[in-house]
């Protein structure tokens, strides 16, 4: 059962009675939350479960649930809100929560986007975003300062090296700001 609101731009606007939802009419006529029928005189029908679709796999056997998965893990290892991801993207913050749920498809523009925004390559991001840890450590062992204290990060303990991986994490996550 449903209550007719104002029609917008010739659709019919109605409310559902049973969860109050307000919503387009539908084609079946069934609430889109609840699955109740929207006609007065019509019993309660509840829509079967749309049949699983399966999603093309990368080869590895994942498919498009790897990439929400990649585009979260990215994000929080950016230190990034969905607020903040969605202003470099230029997009409503909405957007990027549908992504992350598996609610909504990226275009291949938003994936362009995504990906400078995350400061990723595209095929990064689509193939997770996990780099080699070997590629990582490489990476790492070239930069001046690391190769410097190296040789004095075997001598700390178990309690020193925790106390220097939260300091730095804290760097990261909530960079100081200069006076």
């Amino acid at each position: 059962m449903a209550t007719t609101l104002a029609p917008v731009d010739s659709r019919e606007v109605v409310r559902c009675d049973r969860c109050l939802l307000v919503q387009f009419r539908t084609t079946n006529n069934l609430c889109r939350r609840c699955h109740t029928s929207l006609d007065e005189d019509e019993p309660e029908i509840v829509a079967a479960a749309p049949a699983p679709q399966i999603m093309p796999s990368n080869g590895n056997g994942r498919g498009h649930l790897n990439l929400a998965a990649s585009i979260r893990s990215l994000r929080l290892r950016n230190g990034l809100s969905q607020r903040q991801l969605a202003t470099r993207m230029s997009v409503p913050r909405t957007y990027v929560s549908k992504i992350e749920n598996e609610k909504a498809t990226p275009t291949l523009s938003s994936l362009e986007r995504l990906a400078k925004a995350l400061e990723v390559t595209v095929p990064d991001l689509l193939s997770g975003g996990e780099r080699n840890r070997q590629e990582e450590v490489r990476e790492l062992i070239q930069d001046q300062f690391i190769a410097d204290i190296l040789p004095f990060v075997a001598q700390l303990n178990g309690m020193q090296m925790s106390s220097i991986l939260a300091q730095v994490r804290d760097l990261t996550v909530r960079p100081r700001r200069s006076a």
